[in-house]
């Protein structure tokens, strides 16, 4: 299990003093490209075998408030794998409480927009599969 950790800065909040909604997306990133990371699959890696992975589509659910200073425990994963497409989920905890839940869906292609197989390619992704 991956987990990422991200404290909500001050910025972060609205007027109404919660985290904007906003900022889950961005959260997600850094949560994401962490995980890569620790997967020996870092964005570094894959931009400079000449691949880009733009997001598709991206999912949430709100389910309690943060604050500024709360921190948030982000548990990252390969929720499913397709010959073309990657969807990762993200579990969002503040003290405990599960505050947020979503998901975002990613491709994989050479520069010239050819696409790329990524399970053939970096076979880690595939092995962060969970068994079936």
């Amino acid at each position: 299990m991956f987990i990422y950790t991200h404290k909500v800065h001050y910025y972060e909040t609205d007027r109404m003093g919660v985290t904007h909604h906003s900022n889950y997306i961005r959260i997600m990133e850094e949560a994401r490209v962490a995980y890569l990371d620790s997967i020996g699959a870092s964005f570094a890696r894959i931009e400079a075998d000449g691949i880009v992975s733009p997001v598709m589509s991206v999912e949430g659910r709100f389910l309690q408030p943060t604050t500024f200073d709360d921190v948030i425990e982000v548990e990252v994963f390969i929720q499913e794998m397709s010959l073309l497409k990657l969807r990762i989920g993200y579990r969002m905890r503040c003290g405990g409480k599960e505050v947020f839940e979503g998901s975002s869906v990613h491709c994989f292609l050479e520069k010239d927009g050819k696409a790329v197989r990524i399970a053939e390619r970096y076979p880690q992704f595939k092995a962060q599969l969970p068994a079936e």
